[in-house]
């Protein structure tokens, strides 16, 4: 359960990071993610969902 936190913390910090140092292209970039289909981004999603889940768990069994 740390670990969860940790990584929920860190998360978010960089997320914030990121934020104050570009807002103009954060803004940006979120326009153009409006214009992409859904179904790309699911795909998109599931491939990353997929890939942090393998991270974590290399990570965790190594």
């Amino acid at each position: 359960m740390k670990d969860l936190i940790s990584a929920l913390g860190l998360l978010l910090f960089i997320e914030g990071l990121f934020f104050a140092i570009f807002p103009t292209r954060i803004k940006n970039m979120l326009k153009v993610v409006d214009k992409i289909p859904e179904t790309k981004l699911r795909s998109a999603g599931i491939f990353f969902l997929i890939l942090g889940f393998l991270i974590v768990w290399y990570i965790k069994n190594k």
